[in-house]
């Protein structure tokens, strides 16, 4: 895939929207390789700097700090790689915002289980990366034609 240099503000508009469609990431403690692990990004519309993660306390994640998650678009039209840090987020309101039947599902001792531990990540540098196959480009790939340079897509450095 050639990818030229898009435009920023275009790009981060298609990582956000693709991010409403399907929020799982894959996430890791910079400071820790192994824990790694396939989480749900809990979004809000109106914090664009932001992310929230729920999990356990006594989870790898409870070291919380510096982290990296990537993610692919449920299109496979949008790629990321961001950074960020880690906290513990102590508002109430914000817990009870984030909240859903999908969380209680992996969390059935509630909102007040003493393990449960919710997360901020306050996002820093991104690389989005953005392209379309096109039913030609795919029909050319299932034939095992060289799309190498067919494929076109944009690619910027932003912060999030």
């Amino acid at each position: 895939m050639n990818y030229e240099q898009g435009n920023a503000t275009d790009l981060k508009d298609k990582f956000w929207q693709a991010m409403t469609q399907s929020s799982f990431v894959m996430l890791q403690l910079d400071e820790d390789q192994d824990s790694a692990a396939p989480m749900t990004a809990q979004l809000d519309k109106d914090a664009s700097s932001a992310i929230w993660f729920f999990t356990w306390r006594n989870s790898r994640f409870g070291a919380m700090g510096p982290a990296t998650a990537t993610y692919q678009s449920k299109t496979h039209d949008v790629f990321c790689r961001f950074s960020g840090v880690l906290s513990e987020e102590t508002s109430r309101e914000r817990l009870d915002k984030q909240w859903s039947n999908f969380v209680e599902a992996w969390f059935p001792g509630g909102k007040e289980d003493p393990n449960l531990l919710l997360m901020r990540m306050d996002l820093g540098d991104a690389s989005i990366w953005a392209g379309e196959l096109g039913v030609i480009n795919t029909a050319r790939m299932m034939l095992g034609m060289d799309v190498t340079n067919k494929i076109k897509g944009g690619h910027a450095e932003v912060n999030l």
